[in-house]
């Protein structure tokens, strides 16, 4: 690896930490695929696991012997290090665990691929917050979901707090994003949709219905409103969660925890 201190705060190399948004670095190479970073020696070994390609790394300087079998793995790339304190001046935030990485983006698989052999899939609509999204992944991993699917207006699962949240779970599990046609596309792969929602025609989410179902999707939408009404009327199935002491709804990442684990495949 290339060592490289940081003696001066406006390095060109460092530009992409720096200066450029996340939503900018996604698209820095237009029409080609852009840059993202990655946070954190585990997210970033789970990363280079699935494939990705580093650009570069910034690191805390007391924190290169942590990260020695991150560094093993790879050749010719820059390894940018600095005080912590001085990392915090120059990119307005104490690296977690002292290491960032900057990874090239993958071309997206299509939706026929990344469903193609699922039996559970999750689909995500409008979740801008990318910490919940960050907990949705992870839940999908670690609870038995096949692949997770997101409309566009969701928050990128590559930004940096969203792939940290989920501890790299994003890369671990498939994902794409909804086509055009939308739910038509789940459905012609022989999907039955569920909707988690609260309505007075909701099922409860242990009916034993759902759990019969070959091949199921679950559809959680946005903070606050939860789904569109023509989403609802557009499922399969409308899933409730039972709640106790007059709460009336959970937080969308702790919700699908729930969901994910009582309408996992059991055969």
């Amino acid at each position: 690896m290339q060592i490289i201190e940081v003696t001066n705060l406006n390095h060109p190399e460092l530009t992409i930490y720096t200066e450029h948004s996340e939503k900018q670095l996604a698209t820095i190479y237009e029409p080609k695929e852009g840059l993202f970073i990655a946070e954190s020696p585990k997210v970033i070994e789970r990363a280079l696991d699935a494939g990705y390609e580093p650009v570069s790394f910034l690191a805390e300087k007391g924190q290169l012997k942590e990260a020695e079998n991150i560094f093993d793995r790879i050749e010719d790339v820059p390894v940018y290090i600095a005080p912590d304190e001085q990392l915090a001046e120059l990119t307005g935030y104490h690296l977690t665990r002292g290491l960032w990485c900057a990874m090239r983006r993958k071309t997206l698989s299509t939706l026929e691929e990344v469903c193609r052999d699922a039996r559970r899939i999750v689909i995500l609509e409008e979740v801008v917050n990318p910490t919940n999204v960050g907990a949705l992944f992870r839940c999908a991993a670690a609870l038995g979901m096949d692949a997770v699917i997101l409309t566009g207006g969701c928050s990128d699962p590559l930004y940096r707090r969203a792939s940290r949240v989920s501890m790299g779970a994003v890369f671990q599990i498939p994902w794409t994003y909804l086509d055009q046609d939308g739910l038509d596309s789940i459905r012609k792969m022989g999907f039955k949709t569920a909707a988690m929602a609260l309505r007075d025609d909701s099922v409860s989410i242990d009916d034993p219905a759902l759990e019969k179902e070959e091949k199921l999707a679950i559809v959680l939408g946005t903070e606050g409103d939860g789904l569109a009404s023509s989403t609802i009327e557009g499922c399969d199935y409308t899933v409730r969660i039972p709640m106790a002491c007059g709460v009336d709804s959970l937080n969308v990442a702790a919700a699908s925890a729930v969901a994910f684990w009582q309408l996992r495949r059991r055969f």
